[in-house]
């Protein structure tokens, strides 16, 4: 039963960090020198205290419950404050850390300039973590990341987002394919078209064959050409052998250009944080929001983009 205000051991919450950390008993427990039935009842105690479930199972896989992902980064900011509040009292200084989670074409594309700066400045240790969308957002909310960059419609519950990005959806083709003489291009015009796209299960993949299926479209005959990542996929554009379907913010190879697709509507990158973020992570928040508003007001900066691109300054 619950007890009015339960007292949480710190080793409970170190076992739980390392268990939401691996989804995985046996090795959260050897992170943690233990056994892994040690492990797994520091997990249950803490559940019990708690009296929420922590975890569920996915056919053989395990994840956090929505409560389990708030009590892994209740459990992570507790033991960072916990640790820099002994560092104050032996009279040393912890370094200040943070983590920012994004994927690959935000880090190429949004974010490389603004990290530099912030590194550069802000005297703060910066982890990094590549992970995209869902996992990205996931991050934040379970603590493992403090600031994460995504593109999402639907911010969850715990967490607080400000538009950082707006870019048009574009078609990507060598300068001397036809299209490219067109100042933008319809999914009409991909019709027959062989195309560049993600690897098969991928989102961008069952975006982009969603809607030309939908417009009563079809592809080339030809299987698309799969590129894993945007730079490949870009650089297949500009060899000529396909047209690439990516975000307006991609910086684009020698010989490539870029056409937007109405029809496709635009991408927004936005910047999520936890509802009580701590000093350090401010910082990189608005380190990333002011170097968003400094490239709008210079789009002279936005190299290699043929494209326009609307960068909003938020407050956190």
């Amino acid at each position: 039963m619950l007890s009015p205000s339960p007292i949480l051991d710190g080793e409970l919450l170190r076992a739980f960090v390392a268990f939401a950390d691996e989804k995985n008993f046996t090795r959260a427990a050897r992170r943690c020198a233990l056994s892994q039935p040690a492990l797994h009842e520091r997990v249950q105690k803490l559940s019990d205290q708690l009296g929420v479930a922590l975890y569920r199972r996915d056919g053989r896989a395990l994840e956090l419950t929505e409560d389990g992902a708030r009590v892994a980064e209740f459990a992570r900011r507790t033991l960072d404050r916990s640790g820099e509040f002994l560092a104050s009292l032996r009279g040393s200084v912890a370094q200040d850390r943070v983590t920012l989670a994004a994927g690959e074409g935000a880090y190429l594309y949004v974010l490389s300039r603004s990290i530099e700066a912030f590194v550069r400045r802000s005297g703060v240790t910066l982890e990094l973590l590549t992970l995209g969308g869902p996992a990205c957002v996931a991050a934040v909310l379970e603590g493992r990341a403090h600031v994460g960059v995504a593109v999402l419609d639907v911010v969850p519950r715990g967490l607080r987002a400000t538009e950082l990005v707006r870019a048009p959806v574009c078609a990507v083709m060598s300068r001397r394919h036809p299209l490219a003489a067109k100042a933008r291009v319809s999914l009409a015009d991909l019709s027959g078209e062989r195309l560049v796209l993600a690897p098969d299960g991928q989102s961008h993949r069952s975006i982009v064959t969603r809607a030309i299926s939908s417009a009563g479209r079809a592809s080339s005959r030809e299987p698309p050409i799969e590129a894993d990542g945007w730079p490949l996929m870009l650089a297949f554009a500009a060899m000529g052998v396909g047209v690439a379907i990516a975000n307006g913010v991609c910086a684009l190879p020698k010989g490539a250009v870029s056409r937007p697709i109405p029809e496709l509507g635009s991408v927004t990158y936005k910047l999520v944080t936890t509802t009580n973020p701590s000093p350090a992570t401010e910082r990189l928040a608005s380190a990333l929001l002011e170097r968003a508003a400094s490239d709008e007001a210079h789009p002279q900066s936005q190299r290699g983009r043929t494209t326009k691109i609307t960068r909003r300054r938020g407050s956190l």
